[in-house]
């Protein structure tokens, strides 16, 4: 079972539609990222995956359980969608995390000190939180979000405000998060990290999912040939080839590279070069949103 599922779910404010018809599954163990320009929704989805807004149409799910229907569904989540998270700033990290740990019904303290040490906190835990940096109230955030130990975990670009070492730490965290069975599901700007683990990246663009990019599994191959806009026209009629675009002065595609190769000689296209080439997430999500 997903332990997270979107069906077209939709937000509009007004008659400005902000999401339209997202539908998206992560499953326990798996990391899932959102990536987008801004102004594509990105918060909007996390606010409605978490139940802090309501869709317009469509339904969220958590552990199968409506988030909207029941609210209780929400035990199964850890979230920081606010960044960073609101604190008592005259209260020490470990304090408030004591009291976030009562209204999570967290009654092992040992869990206070555990979240801590994992977000690498313990040095600063018995400092009032006004003193902390805007990156240590980030992790704080995260710490809080972790204590009770949630099936589900939805953040709003986690990274925001972190050094390069917290960007580390929190990445790190994640995968571990994922190891240990968790659903994760974050809205992100850094590509190149999280393609280092994620499961699928999620591209939007304008309120819609342009795309659903399943990681570790594209073959991506680079195509040399003239003229560039007529070969990529004919490779986008082709089933074979699950898309294409224009890098420089090749073509990179996805799909069947024989089928390919075949369909552009009968048509006759001189083919210089077609080689198998890594696949950069960062370049192909630029050019998904290139036009939007």
């Amino acid at each position: 079972m997903e332990a997270l599922k979107l069906e077209g779910l939709s937000k509009r404010y007004g008659r400005k539609p902000i999401l339209v018809g997202i539908s998206l599954s992560v499953r326990p163990g798996e990391v899932y990222a959102l990536a987008g320009p801004n102004g594509s929704g990105k918060t909007t989805l996390i606010r409605l995956v978490t139940g802090l807004a309501f869709p317009s149409q469509g339904r969220a799910y958590l552990m199968g359980e409506d988030v909207h229907e029941n609210p209780k569904a929400r035990r199964h989540l850890g979230a920081v969608v606010e960044a960073p998270a609101a604190f008592y700033p005259y209260l020490t990290g470990r304090e408030n995390l004591r009291m976030q740990a009562y209204l999570a019904g967290v009654r092992d303290e040992s869990r206070i000190s555990e979240a801590l040490d994992r977000l690498k906190l313990l040095a600063v835990a018995d400092q009032k939180v006004g003193s902390y940096s805007l990156g240590q109230r980030q992790r704080l955030g995260l710490a809080a979000a972790i204590l009770h130990r949630p099936r589900v975990l939805v953040l709003d670009e986690p990274t925001s405000g972190l050094d390069p070492e917290g960007v580390e730490l929190v990445h790190s965290l994640l995968q571990e998060m994922a190891r240990e069975g968790v659903a994760v599901l974050l809205s992100t700007h850094h590509l190149e990290e999280v393609s280092r683990y994620a499961h699928k990246v999620g591209i939007l663009g304008a309120g819609r999912l342009l795309d659903e990019v399943v990681l570790g599994k594209k073959e991506v191959y680079r195509l040399e040939t003239e003229p560039l806009e007529g070969a990529l026209a004919l490779l986008k009629t082709l089933p074979q080839v699950a898309s294409a675009w224009i890098q420089g002065p090749a073509i990179l595609f996805e799909g069947n590279s024989e089928a390919a190769l075949q369909a552009l000689l009968r048509e006759g296209y001189r083919v210089k070069a077609l080689q198998l080439q890594g696949f950069d997430l960062r370049v192909y999500y630029q050019e998904r949103v290139k036009h939007v």
